[in-house]
């Protein structure tokens, strides 16, 4: 009797076949630099003409909202699947993270997941350990994890990492209409403050401080997950890389720099799972489930997380984590569900 050899597919590459083109890495340069100078600019800038209400008012809400895209959306929704969302809310997070001017959803998520598969390792888009881990190899990496790596010809395969995107109609639509969406990313501010202040300086002042000056900080606070959160900071958990935690930037991160929970348990929605620990993203997440615009939400689950904690750690759960508990009923003789959730701890969310 013969036996016929089962031929597999061969493994996808990590990368592209082609590199990024010159004029791609032209315009990464162009959307890196040109707020950036605007941040550089902004305290002369301010001290000689004026920062406004206004100005404040639409960045606030703007770095809010397109913030919130990122890390609720192409972070934890997109990237991690933490929780299931209705169409509407699915298009929406993708359009809301596209203006905060990070990249199209998709390149977006292909980095990111090939980030995890090799986080702090070899094939990492964005260690800072990259260069070794003395003085000067970890100041090179910091850059280089901060936003040099932006420049990397070398391109995350979207077929590999995100071939659920790529089949999503929808996002795909979003995806390709990155461009416009940075101009109105740009120009939006100018059109709320000149129509509220009905003047051209008001809308010059909410272009600089709402459009460019908003979208560097938001890039800088990204860009400092990939950096300063693996590098400084505590552990409260077991991961296999070098994630850490950050406390004073979780509140401008929306929770991101709970870091080192977020690599231990990836596809959790709640990344500051510890009490005391401030996570806006998840608050986000818990408002959607409320309105049933998401569900299936992965939150902390106090058993699952036990066993990624060190035997010497103190700090207590916040009152968000699910309990599982095993329950005699004495009247029904009946053993609850191991995936129930305390009731007690139900009402402490």
């Amino acid at each position: 009797m013969t036996t016929t050899a089962v031929t597999r597919p061969a493994a996808k590459p990590d990368l592209e076949e082609e590199q990024a083109s010159l004029v791609q890495r032209i315009l990464v340069g162009v959307f890196v630099a040109v707020p950036m100078l605007a941040l550089i600019a902004a305290i002369p800038f301010a001290w000689g003409w004026g920062l406004g209400w206004h100005d404040v008012i639409i960045a606030l809400a703007l770095y809010w909202g397109t913030g919130l895209g990122v890390t609720v959306g192409y972070h934890r929704y997109f990237t991690h699947s933490s929780f299931k969302a209705k169409p509407g809310l699915r298009v929406g997070l993708a359009i809301a993270g596209s203006l905060a001017m990070q990249g199209p959803v998709i390149t977006w998520v292909s980095d990111h997941r090939r980030h995890h598969k090799y986080s702090d390792r070899e094939g990492d888009p964005h260690s800072p350990w990259r260069y070794g881990d003395d003085a000067k190899a970890l100041t090179k990496g910091l850059l280089w994890a901060h936003m040099v790596w932006l420049f990397d010809p070398n391109q995350t395969s979207q077929e590999k990492f995100a071939p659920d995107l790529l089949a999503d109609r929808k996002i795909k639509v979003v995806d390709d209409l990155f461009g416009p969406m940075v101009a109105v990313t740009l120009l939006l501010p100018a059109l709320i403050g000149g129509l509220w202040g009905m003047s051209w300086h008001g809308a010059i002042t909410a272009f600089f401080w709402a459009g460019l000056v908003r979208v560097t900080l938001l890039h800088h606070v990204t860009w400092s997950i990939n950096s300063i959160c693996h590098t400084f900071g505590n552990t409260e958990f077991e991961a296999r890389d070098k994630s850490r935690n950050v406390s004073w930037l979780a509140v401008a991160s929306f929770g991101e720099s709970w870091h080192n929970l977020h690599h231990a348990d990836p596809t959790c929605a709640r990344h500051g799972a510890l009490k005391g620990q401030f996570d806006p993203s998840a608050r986000v997440i818990w408002f959607f489930e409320k309105l049933g615009w998401a569900y299936d939400v992965r939150w902390p689950d106090a058993v699952r997380l036990s066993t990624k904690r060190p035997e010497a750690a103190t700090r207590s759960l916040g009152g968000w984590t699910k309990q599982r508990f095993a329950k005699e009923q004495d009247t029904a003789g009946i053993r609850t569900s191991d995936n129930a959730v305390n009731p007690a701890d139900k009402a402490a969310a």
